[in-house]
């Protein structure tokens, strides 16, 4: 049965990281316009990732002994908010940091950490993940790309699809059957580390909507894999997956893709001498909103920097959190079309524009709407 969560402000020592990561950003980030700040954490800058790993600030809360800060989960979080919220350039390093460090951290081997979690301290690796595949949808346990076992390792054939920068990536954490057949479900999955530039790896961008190629589709043609490939026991890749998730949904980055755009509109109604009193009340909405998951996010990380895997309170705030990032750009396209009295700036324009187009995306990633509910509803033992 879930929790209930404890609500509590960050702590004064995470708290007082902010101003140096705002200095930083601000010099960083000088100049750049709010349509390219809004892609934030799908905006690729592997000089920006290194020059953060240069400060400490990849792994803060990752163990020293393996390159990581040491500091605690909170004040990653307030790291995280403020990358979000000036719309920083994380994608080079994110996966690799926000879960692929951590899964290899709670289930490698010693050689594995030491390779792998150092680098992606620095700045100097980055993950993506194999999840998703054709014609599975959101049924995660039917996956059909297999590794078989052989004398020197694994044979990995397959198709992945939707793997966010699969062609920037270094390696890839990806959920593979190693034993039975889709009928078995969760059972006979495992988890392989695929070096990208391995033999018989193909890798396809996907154009979307806007124009941008953050996804790709991930061929594997009888790729041969070492046997220190595998993460973890063989058949135990369910039980990994689900942790993997929730370290995906718990943080910050599902309450802030909005942000930008929601900042660049509030900037545009204080240039105004008399605001209509309508939008006035969105703002004051948006921004409660906005504090109360904030508040919920906050005591998730509560409850995994007290060593909790909180899977149910982490979808809720997930759900809850995107469908506020969709409301977003909708509600202020309407605020801004029935205000005649007041022209929105090219740039305000041009952010919502992009914003709009790729909202749809926020409750598909990391899980959809209705997998999230599902979830939520056998975690209050509703089903």
């Amino acid at each position: 049965m879930v929790e209930t969560l404890s609500l509590q402000p960050l702590p004064l020592q995470a708290e007082a990281l902010r101003s140096d990561v705002r200095n930083f950003l601000e010099e960083k980030l000088r100049g750049v316009p709010p349509e390219q700040r809004a892609r934030s954490w799908l905006g690729f800058d592997a000089d920006f990732s290194r020059a953060l790993g240069e400060r400490g600030w990849i792994g803060t809360a990752l163990p020293r002994e393996y390159g990581g800060g040491g500091r605690d989960a909170f004040a990653r979080f307030v790291l995280v908010e403020e990358l979000l919220a000036c719309g920083a350039p994380v994608s080079a390093h994110w996966i690799a940091e926000r879960q692929s460090a951590p899964m290899v951290l709670r289930f490698g081997t010693e050689a594995q950490k030491h390779f792998f979690v150092p680098r992606v301290c620095r700045g100097e690796l980055f993950f993506c993940i194999g999840m998703s595949e054709p014609q599975s949808g959101s049924d995660l346990a039917s996956v059909r790309t297999r590794a078989t076992p052989t004398p020197d390792g694994w044979r990995l054939k397959g198709q992945k699809i939707w793997t966010t920068n699969a062609d920037h990536s270094h390696w890839m954490i990806a959920l593979v059957r190693t034993s039975g057949t889709p009928e078995d479900r969760q059972a006979g999955l495992s988890q392989l580390l695929i070096d990208m530039k391995a033999p018989g790896v193909t890798v396809r961008p996907i154009e979307d909507l806007t124009g941008d190629r953050h996804f790709s589709e991930v061929f594997f043609d009888d790729v041969e894999l070492p046997h220190d490939a595998l993460i973890g026991e063989e058949g135990t890749g369910w039980k990994q997956v689900n942790t993997e998730l929730a370290l995906e949904r718990s943080g910050p980055e599902r309450l802030y893709s909005s942000m930008v755009l929601l900042d660049t509109w509030i900037d545009h109604l204080r240039e105004m001498q008399a605001p209509k009193e309508q939008a006035l009340a969105l703002a004051g909405r948006l921004v409660s909103h906005l504090a109360m998951l904030r508040s919920m996010s906050v005591a998730v990380t509560a409850r995994v920097s007290a060593g909790g895997s909180p899977m149910t309170e982490a979808s809720l705030v997930k759900d809850l959190g995107t469908e506020l990032e969709q409301t977003i750009p909708l509600a202020i396209a309407d605020a801004i079309a029935s205000d005649t009295d007041h022209v929105a700036s090219p740039e305000l324009m041009r952010t919502l524009a992009y914003v709009t187009q790729f909202a749809p995306t926020f409750s598909l990633r990391g899980g959809t709407r209705e997998v999230l509910r599902g979830l939520i509803a056998r975690g209050l033992g509703l089903r």
